[in-house]
């Protein structure tokens, strides 16, 4: 099985048909008013309703409470919620209950905080960076190695990935690979070349792998 690949910090429809037509598996919009990346949810919903109906969305919170959830879930066809900050696994389970898969996503500072992990029942979990002030979209990445103390949980890799060290990222084993800051020209805005180079390093990385096998 192939990796799934998460274009994040989308606010236009242009990079989200490219991201599409490349081979995203799954498009990020940021809901988190203090974020770089911000977009609200009337635009956001307009880019979706523009986009093909079996496109898959993630929407991207930061302690935004059930109720301010719920509201954009009425405004976007959001199949999957991120929660971003320091969401509780019971509050984790109260998103759910909104009929919506839940990514948590835990920020990596030290080794010992990817135990975190075990502390949630949810769809999957997202790892990143520690920053002091910025909820994803750094530009920054943790080691690596600290993914092989996780368990059986589905896992998101993020954080300072680019199409220059895609390869190194998939070569960890995780479910999915989430990019932003190493996609674009500027925070919100998709590099075109960016995101064509990121889908060839992975084709070409399966490519060769397959090669390996088939001798």
């Amino acid at each position: 099985m192939s990796v799934k690949v998460k274009i994040c910090g989308i606010t236009n429809l242009s990079d989200a048909q490219l991201a599409l037509h490349l081979g995203a598996d799954y498009l990020g919009f940021n809901f988190y008013p203090l974020s770089p990346r911000y977009i609200n949810p009337k635009a956001a919903g307009e880019i979706m309703a523009a986009l093909p109906a079996q496109a898959i969305y993630v929407g991207v919170f930061v302690d935004a409470g059930l109720e301010g959830i719920s509201e954009i879930l009425r405004q976007c066809p959001l199949k999957i919620v991120q929660l971003h900050g320091a969401e509780s696994n019971e509050e984790c389970q109260a998103v759910a209950e909104l009929k919506v898969e839940v990514i948590k996503a835990l920020r990596m500072r030290r080794p010992q905080d990817i135990c975190q992990a075990q502390q949630y029942n949810v769809t999957a979990i997202l790892l990143d960076v520690f920053h002091e002030k910025l909820y994803g979209g750094t530009g920054r990445r943790f080691d690596w190695s600290w993914i092989r103390q996780v368990g059986s949980q589905k896992i998101f890799l993020a954080g300072g990935i680019t199409p220059e060290n895609i390869t190194a990222a998939l070569t960890v084993g995780t479910y999915g690979v989430d990019l932003c800051s190493g996609v674009e020209k500027e925070p919100g805005i998709k590099d075109s070349d960016k995101l064509n180079k990121l889908f060839k390093e992975i084709d070409r990385y399966y490519a060769s792998n397959q090669k390996k096998r088939n001798k």
